[in-house]
């Protein structure tokens, strides 16, 4: 059996919860016998413009294709016939026996009906709402500060014309379309490395220039095409009930949902993990040692815990923030100024293979997200080494953290809370070891990996029967 699983962006450049899953998820399958290759997008104004790269990563084939956003329309973001050949290019070549979709975003939501054409079988797992929201997924107006639970495709529109997709869209449409566009994405990728505050300035005046911002009618044709999609995936996973309860409500049959989690690789031996959870059993003194683990973007909300950090008597506790500065410059610039003057440490980025040293060094983790997480990776890593984790009350971290037993919640977007959630551990060190001591287990990935070819052979022979299909699994 041969896998092709579809992602919009991948390692070794890209080391967020869904690139490092699938990864971890295809090792696991070729393990199992079953060869896996994985499809992703990268945004890269230096090279051509839907270029195909082929190479290997830990053993799994990779070929990426560059999307630089050189469009014509909104609609050729999501569905461009350009982009659809190209994709049908990497489906004859690999020639897959099932498409496993993790993210349609950079690709094309086109993608699953390509493959039906030619008699692939396509699941998905449901990672977060790119399907629905065309900023990011992550379903937050930044601009405005909203957290979209119901989708209002005006606000949609507003919300994309602040988008970085958006600028990507228009300097890709406007410049690296023209004969010279490779040269000027040469130059905005080093302006954007090197000097990111102009780069910011020339993406606002570039947007500035631009046609008039999306309408509320352009939103709609996306979220009918979206719904395109939900028709031509034959199984969908969401690793989160609350997401999952999101997406059939806006329209994935209920027969063709399971929710069932993520699976992990452990993080260090048995020994190792009984040997950190050992230590945790007795606090040691000193200032709590709180950690944040992810993109340094605004939705993932680590300004949040900054904020709440002025707010800790001095003294008291130290945060490590572990993140690529370089993903979004602007914003990590923004975060060191909001730091200066407390016992904040920028640790950057650590391979997955570190995770287990990284988390050893926590009392606490910290996920102050302000969207609608799905299931995420740096919550069950945080488990698995007997870490417990202050995160705010949304979607699927609320799914995962039983507040006071392994973790506690508190309102997102309120630092005062959270600053209340940290001081009741620095206050009481008995609640913190009680915490510790109650992380739930994690899913294996041997687990994970039996259950997807499970449902591999079920669509392959067709056996999936949709109408007593459950809704857990």
């Amino acid at each position: 059996m041969r896998v092709l699983h579809a992602i919009h962006d991948f390692l070794p450049r890209h080391l967020a919860g869904s690139e490092i899953y699938c990864l971890r998820l295809c090792q696991a399958l070729q393990e199992r016998g079953i060869a896996t290759h994985v499809l992703c997008a990268e945004y890269d104004p230096a090279r051509p413009h839907l270029a195909l790269d082929w190479r290997a990563v830990e053993g799994v084939g990779v070929t990426e294709m560059i999307n630089n956003w050189a469009f014509g329309s909104f609609a050729e973001s999501y569905a461009s016939p350009a982009l659809d050949r190209r994709l049908a290019q990497v489906l004859d070549i690999v020639q897959p026996d099932v498409l496993h979709v993790h993210n349609l975003l950079n690709l094309s939501f086109r993608l699953p009906a390509l493959a039906r054409a030619r008699g692939i079988p396509t699941v998905a797992t449901l990672h977060d709402y790119t399907l629905v929201c065309p900023s990011g997924g992550q379903r937050v107006h930044v601009a405005e500060q909203h957290l979209c639970r119901t989708i209002d495709t005006a606000r949609c529109a507003r919300c994309y014309a602040h988008h970085p997709l958006y600028a990507q869209q228009v300097f890709g449409g406007r410049a690296l379309a023209r004969p010279a566009g490779r040269r000027l994405g040469k130059l905005a990728t080093n302006v954007r490395r090197r000097f990111p505050a102009l780069a910011t300035r020339l993406g606002s005046a570039v947007v500035s220039a631009a046609p008039a911002p999306l309408s509320a009618a352009d939103l709609d044709e996306r979220l009918a095409a979206a719904r395109n999609v939900f028709q031509d995936v034959d199984l969908f996973v969401s690793p989160s009930p609350t997401l999952a309860d999101e997406y059939r409500r806006l329209g994935i049959p209920a027969e063709r949902l399971l929710v069932s989690d993520n699976g992990f690789p452990p993080l260090a031996s048995t020994s190792a993990a009984d040997a950190v959870r050992a230590q945790r059993a007795r606090p040691a003194p000193g200032p709590l040692r709180i950690g944040f683990v992810g993109t340094l973007v605004w939705h993932k909300g680590p300004h949040v815990l900054l904020a709440a950090a002025a707010q800790l008597p001095p003294g008291s506790f130290e945060i490590t923030i572990h993140g690529d500065t370089d993903t979004f410059p602007p914003y990590s610039a923004e975060l060191r100024r909001a730091a200066q003057g407390l016992p904040v440490r920028f640790a950057g980025r650590f391979a997955p293979e570190e995770a287990a040293a990284i988390f050893a060094g926590f009392d606490v983790l910290v996920v102050p997200s302000l969207w609608l997480e799905n299931s995420p990776l740096v919550i069950h890593e945080a488990f698995q080494a007997g870490v417990p984790v202050v995160g705010s009350r949304l979607g699927g971290t609320a799914d995962l953290v039983a507040h006071g037993t392994s973790g506690l919640l508190y309102d997102a977007y309120d630092a005062s809370a959270l600053a209340a959630a940290l001081r009741r551990l620095i206050d009481e060190p008995a609640l913190l070891t009680h915490l510790a001591a109650n992380v739930p287990a994690v899913k294996s990935l041997e687990a994970d990996a039996a259950d997807w070819q499970e449902r591999y052979e079920h669509v392959l022979s067709r056996g999936w029967d949709r109408a007593t299909a459950v809704t857990s699994a």
